[in-house]
């Protein structure tokens, strides 16, 4: 009789399962420690919305620019997620504390206005994207790390419902961020959430040492069983340069990476401004706490309900229709933002909360899709290439919303010196990124049922 693997016993694939989603719990706390301080670094540091959506783009510059999410994936694939993994985290270490620094150390426009030092933008900005860039580095890489990590040790268990909940998850770090950062800047520095988020990260790199031992363990199980497995990291299930060849050349992968390119840039950029879109709308104050509150709904509806969303493509399959319907919600709700109706506090947050369902149902899907279109020796390269596509519309839209705000949407200045913006064009465009997503769904719908690759069955 075969020996019982340690990935089939429940407790320890839901611990492996735990300790990784910490690393990327602790990674989004920084990816959105900054994003409710925008109006704060324009009134007592001197950025300008152009600085703060440069800012966000950096997050890309070497993933995108660099291909360093395309060498990510090889390296998964070709050395396998302990060490991959291991490096990842320590990237993440070494860029939180560079942009601590930069904060923290480094003197603001401010108070030294004359230091440009890259494209128009001070000093202190440029050295924030530096350590922004290499932990967006280490934090991507993690992220299709995690994603190959269990697809190996959920492979004919509750997959979805896993990855349901390592995406819950990481909305606990973005609610905590979102919510806690504000407080932190203002009891403490502007700085003290990128300390915190220091101090978390090593944490988590310590943690991910413990996720090793057990990996090591089922490796080892599954040399000594010497049978072909769908899980299994054989020597010969490494990648090979005709992998990505093959990834290429397939119109499924591009559907589905065009879909996470367009659907997440909808989302993501417009969670970075949607603090300053409750400043600027609908009348909430800098100083109140609920300001903080009300864009972190979004992160906390997904908290709760990804897993749900999870559970059921796990039992009941229908994988593009969830996709359609997310994304549709979505569409609905980035053009209520943009109406210039019902500017009140009130709305703001029943339109959050249904934001919140959107962002639940489309990931809780959309990343459970992937090990069925990508066979595994190459899901780690498959991953890395869509996530280096979902990266370029993460550098180039909060760009473009930054320079939007910028040159056609000031319409004052507050108190406090920072402008104050009209919404309605940059919601109008997450409002046309999220129609597109739409059609994208529809296309891997029709293309699901000419491959038969099983998107719309169940998972267990």
């Amino acid at each position: 009789m075969a020996e019982k693997l340690i990935s089939d016993n429940r407790g320890s694939r839901w611990a492996v399962l735990l300790i990784v989603s910490l690393t990327m719990l602790f990674g989004y706390f920084l990816n959105d420690a900054m994003a409710p301080l925008m109006t704060a670094l324009q009134s007592q540091y001197g950025w300008t919305a152009g600085d703060y959506g440069f800012f966000n783009s950096s997050y890309s510059w070497l993933n995108v620019f660099c291909l360093m999410l395309i060498f990510g994936g090889i390296i998964l694939d070709k050395m396998g997620p302990r060490f991959t993994g291991t490096i990842a985290c320590a990237l993440m270490v070494v860029g939180a504390f560079i942009k601590y620094i930069a904060v923290q150390y480094v003197p603001s426009p401010a108070a030294d206005p004359g230091h440009l030092a890259f494209l128009g933008h001070h000093n202190q900005v440029v050295i924030a994207c530096i350590g922004f860039a290499v932990f967006a580095m280490g934090y991507e890489m993690c992220g299709i790390t995690v994603s190959k990590v269990i697809a190996k040790w959920f492979t004919g268990h509750e997959m979805a419902l896993a990855m349901g909940v390592q995406v819950a998850l990481c909305r606990v770090g973005s609610f905590a961020a979102m919510f806690f950062s504000p407080m932190l800047a203002k009891r403490w520095q502007m700085s003290s959430p990128l300390l915190l988020s220091c101090v978390l990260l090593c944490v988590a790199l310590l943690a991910y040492l413990v996720f090793n031992v057990m990996d090591k363990k089922l490796d080892r199980q599954l040399q000594h069983q010497q049978f072909s497995n769908p899980i299994g990291q054989r020597a010969d299930d490494g990648f090979k340069l005709s992998d990505l060849k093959a990834i290429l050349t397939s119109r499924s992968f591009w559907l589905i990476a065009l879909f996470c390119l367009i659907f997440y840039s909808s989302v993501k950029p417009f969670n970075k401004f949607s603090t300053s879109l409750m400043l600027n709308k609908y009348g909430f104050s800098d100083d109140s706490a609920f300001v903080n509150f009300v864009p972190s709904l979004l992160h906390l509806c997904s908290l709760c309900l990804t897993p749900l969303f999870g559970w059921l493509y796990d039992k009941k399959g229908h994988g593009t229709r969830f996709l359609i319907i997310g994304c549709s919600i979505l569409i609905a709700d980035m053009m209520l933002f943009a109406l210039p109706i019902l500017p009140t506090q009130g709305f703001a947050i029943v339109l959050m909360v249904v934001l919140g369902v959107a962002y639940s149902m489309v990931p809780a899907v959309f990343w459970p899709i992937i090990p069925k279109v990508i066979p595994h020796r190459r899901l780690g390269t498959g991953y890395s290439v869509i996530f280096w596509i979902q990266n370029i519309g993460l550098s180039f839209v909060p760009l473009l919303i930054g320079i939007v705000l910028d040159r056609w949407c000031i319409i004052g200045t507050s108190p406090s010196g920072a402008p104050t913006y009209n919404y309605t064009l940059p919601m109008c465009i997450f409002a046309c990124l999220a129609l597109a997503s739409v059609f994208i769904a529809s296309l891997i719908r029709k293309d699901d049922r000419k491959n038969h690759y099983g998107i719309e069955e169940p998972n267990i």
